[in-house]
């Protein structure tokens, strides 16, 4: 089964882009960006996905991939990212084969990686020595939202790049928004992981709870759907975790590695986070249960009732 939804596609003027990461998000994302019209070339590390990629797309005129991030960036107008950490983002982005040496000048790189402020602030005063533009541009909306092109994209960075970008960026988003200056991106995308870790820890005590009681948790996720409690969490995985269904996506070991940035973030700007230090710590639990690559909606297997 295709990865890449059909999508209607806003009018933009094609352009040479490239893709580096092909995982989850990536893949699909940069799909996207070839359904509406560009010419793309890709890089991942496994050059298999790579191949993967371009056997699925089946545009052979349009489309390569590159043995660099170097070779990736080489004539391209736009150059997208979406790895896995700090590290990897400075791996495809600096040095002899990093793609900020392949970029023409006036190239704008977009890091749609969940990293750390001080990275996009870091690879953002690199781009701007070497004549180049950085936007910190993380993405919600998980594996379902890449592979709808309907993400959320919250992005850091100047304001001439960010409105270059976004028309294209479009083709894999329902709203692409600057937030601020560098590093505003990640911080907003913090936010974001703080309000979905405290929604999913009162879900699954909700949904424990009624199990519990021995109440029909379906009927009454329909009903308190209807009101007050109504949320995404709660309509998009309330029913999956009455089910004992979690593989949808976003990985706890994901959402771990983001925790530890809200939190090292929050320890340098003085914000209290307890309940967040809290539910970092019961993914740790689910990690430790053999949870790691559950869905983040897997917090309820801490509260489940045992058989007797």
């Amino acid at each position: 089964m295709s990865r890449i939804a059909t999508k209607t596609y806003e009018a933009c003027s094609p352009l040479r882009v490239a893709f580096l990461g092909l995982g989850v998000m990536g893949y699909p994302m940069a799909g996207h960006l070839l359904r509406a019209g560009h010419t793309v070339t890709v890089y991942n590390r496994s050059s298999a996905k790579a191949q993967a990629w371009l056997s699925e797309v089946a545009t052979p005129d349009r489309t390569q991939a590159a043995a660099t991030p170097r070779e990736a960036a080489q004539g391209a107008d736009i150059v997208f990212a979406c790895v896995g950490n700090d590290d990897d983002l400075r791996s495809v982005t600096l040095g002899a084969d990093g793609a900020f040496a392949g970029m023409p000048a006036g190239g704008v790189f977009v890091d749609h990686t969940t990293a750390s402020a001080d990275v996009a602030r870091e690879l953002y005063a690199a781009a701007q020595a070497l004549g180049l533009a950085f936007v910190d541009a993380p993405v919600s909306g998980g594996q379902a939202g890449a592979e709808n092109g309907a993400l959320t994209v919250m992005c850091g960075g100047d304001q001439a790049p960010f409105d270059r970008v976004k028309p294209v960026g479009m083709a894999f988003s329902k709203a692409f928004t600057r937030i601020g200056e560098s590093g505003a991106g990640q911080l907003a995308k913090m936010v974001n992981q703080i309000c979905i870790a405290g929604l999913v820890q009162g879900l699954s005590e909700a949904v424990a709870f009624g199990q519990h009681a021995g109440l029909d948790m379906n009927l009454v996720l329909d009903v308190i759907g209807k009101g007050a409690a109504q949320s995404w969490q709660l309509d998009n995985r309330g029913k999956t975790m009455v089910a004992d269904q979690f593989n949808f996506g976003f990985a706890v070991d994901w959402m771990r590695k983001d925790l530890g940035l809200v939190l090292d973030e929050a320890r340098t700007n003085g914000a209290r986070l307890p309940v967040t230090a809290l539910v970092d710590q019961f993914y740790a639990d689910v990690q430790r249960m053999g949870g790691n690559r559950w869905d983040t909606s897997s917090l309820i297997k801490r509260l489940q009732k045992l058989p007797d």
